[in-house]
């Protein structure tokens, strides 16, 4: 290849579009590489002494509480997915969506709902008490504990598991099925040696998602006073101000994430199943008589448990104190929730276009470019906040001489103490799920447009704007709502990243609860999940329209 021919190929690959790929993933890369570096650094005494007395403890619990959970959600969301795909019951057919609503419901706002309700001044033991003259022992509804923080993150993240092996069983043949059951063998049988071992990849994808949301919770854990590795990054920050010693602990926790991943993947490699190339899908079995009402009171409690409880609970707590907590100062709460999102949301679906749009077009770097910028997803709201923070430490520093030019005195923190944080945080964290919807847009109208219109003398940039934009609107839409949605529940990030006085609707819901505010803490707390409701029932839209 000659000069003049290599030139063509560069200008050609490594266009404008490329550019601005790389410089994202390199941003998104930044806070990464912060939080890494920090493990050699000097430890200063309060590493020491967290290191000596502590971090065996954090470790521990952080252990328990995401191995446990990642077994129960593993099991209960594997055991409603096969009942779901393989029964028929009464009202099954409201269950196979109504038991996705338990992710409408944060778990940091299930904690205190629960912990309430469970109290002696609560609901339950009131009702024992003054209607069936009983007195039952509070410790043993007592939920501020490691039981209590398993029992929230299984009941209100199953779903995750749910979703991805309930689809991975509906698009199955029945074949594998239909032999085991003309083998003689009984259901529990063949969901123990059948169905586990066929639905792996799924409960493995599933129970990872779990780890990952339990890893990056503080809500729960800071509201139980349950001492892990991210409420230990916070109290390190926030207690001794001491964000180096913060570093060191997130770098921990990002090494065991990563070791996380790489087991994932290993696992299943090992584990690759030649499936039926049989059209026929599963076919459901219809039960009767105590088999049917079982399974629709064991699925009943679930979604009582995980939705309708806490929902109905928070009703009437806001009826209470309506009139104390919606007032002007919330609706400048509101603004200020809905405004942040609204500007990372766009500025997420924006980069997510431009990345998309360069991943289909160049093979050659689709793979690990989409991987990169999308790494955010699977790292704790607390670690990105962390690396985030001492990226904008250290710009601040490299701008002290702009910042003396303009008037400002000595060495200030300008963009460290700006909103501007918040959003990069805010886009790092949540640019998969606006990432992946942009893809998915691009992967259903295919090339044949774009590359008519190229053939037609138009250029990238032109045919991105005259044809590819208007044909993934659909996609936008639904990826802008979506993330919009995360944003808005978002609880570690904002905690660690919000400028100082600055509120949005998850904070402030923390923010009562921690007070024991708790009635008016569920305002902002209903507004939070109806919020995630709606995506909920985009997410059941969308699974209709894909079925069509």
């Amino acid at each position: 290849m000659n000069t003049e021919a290599l030139k063509r190929y560069f200008r050609k690959e490594f266009n404008g579009w490329w550019m601005i790929s790389i410089m994202v993933a390199a941003v998104i890369l930044l806070p990464i590489i912060f939080i890494f570096l920090s493990l050699f650094h000097e430890p200063n005494e309060n590493w020491l002494h967290i290191r000596q007395y502590l971090l065996t403890n954090y470790v521990m619990n952080t252990i328990v509480i995401v191995g446990v959970t990642g077994v129960l959600t593993a099991f209960l969301g594997v055991s409603l997915a096969w009942l779901i795909a393989a029964y028929d019951f009464p009202l099954r057919k409201f269950f196979r969506w109504g038991l996705i609503l338990p992710l409408a419901i944060p778990p940091y706002i299930a904690a205190y709902i629960y912990r309430t309700m469970l109290s002696y001044t609560g609901v339950l033991q009131t009702t024992l008490r003054n209607n069936f003259d009983y007195q039952i022992n509070s410790e043993l509804l007592s939920i501020s504990s490691l039981r209590g923080a398993i029992f929230i993150f299984t009941i209100f993240l199953f779903p995750y598991v749910y979703i991805i092996t309930r689809a991975f069983l509906e698009s199955q043949s029945t074949s594998f099925f239909e032999s085991a059951r003309l083998l003689g063998k009984k259901p529990l049988t063949i969901f123990l040696k059948v169905v586990l071992p066929l639905s792996r990849p799924a409960i493995i994808g599933g129970a990872v998602l779990v780890i990952y949301e339990v890893m990056s919770d503080y809500g729960v854990t800071s509201y139980f006073g349950i001492h892990t590795i991210t409420t230990a990054i916070f109290q390190t920050w926030f207690g001794m101000y001491d964000v180096d010693s913060a570093m060191r602990l997130a770098s921990w926790l990002m090494i065991f994430i990563v070791g996380l991943f790489i087991l994932e993947r290993i696992l299943r490699q090992r584990r690759r199943y030649q499936l039926s190339n049989q059209t026929r899908p599963l076919s459901r079995m219809k039960l009767t008589g105590f088999r049917a009402g079982a399974a629709t009171a064991f699925c009943s409690v679930i979604v009582a448990l995980g939705f309708f409880i806490p929902f109905i609970q928070l009703l009437s707590w806001a009826r209470l104190t309506f009139d104390k907590v919606w007032d002007e100062s919330f609706f400048l709460l509101l603004y200020q929730t809905v405004y942040v999102a609204a500007i990372a949301t766009t500025l997420i679906l924006i980069v997510s276009v431009i990345v998309a749009n360069v991943c289909r077009t160049q093979s050659s770097l689709s793979y690990f470019l989409a991987k990169w910028i999308t790494s955010g997803y699977s790292i704790p709201g607390a670690i990105i906040a962390i690396g985030v923070l001492a990226m904008f430490i250290t710009l601040d520093k490299k701008l002290a001489p702009l910042y003396s030019a303009i008037g400002f005195e000595g060495a200030p923190l300008v963009l460290s103490l700006s909103l501007v944080m918040l959003i990069v945080g805010y886009t790092i964290r949540f640019m998969a799920t606006g990432f992946n919807a942009v893809e998915v847009g691009f992967e259903k109208i295919g090339t044949q447009y774009s590359e008519a219109s190229r053939m037609l003398g138009l250029g990238v940039t032109k045919t991105f704007f005259k044809v590819d934009l208007p044909l993934i609107k659909g996609a936008l839409f639904s990826g802008f709502i979506l993330t919009f949605i995360e944003i808005c529940k978002e609880l570690p990030l904002v905690l660690l990243l919000r400028p100082f006085n600055f509120e949005t609707l998850a904070t402030k819901t923390f923010q009562f609860a921690k007070d024991e505010q708790i009635y008016e803490a569920s305002i902002p707390s209903l507004i939070i999940i109806c919020i995630s409701t709606l995506s909920v029932i985009i997410f059941q839209m969308v699974d209709k329209r894909v079925k069509r």
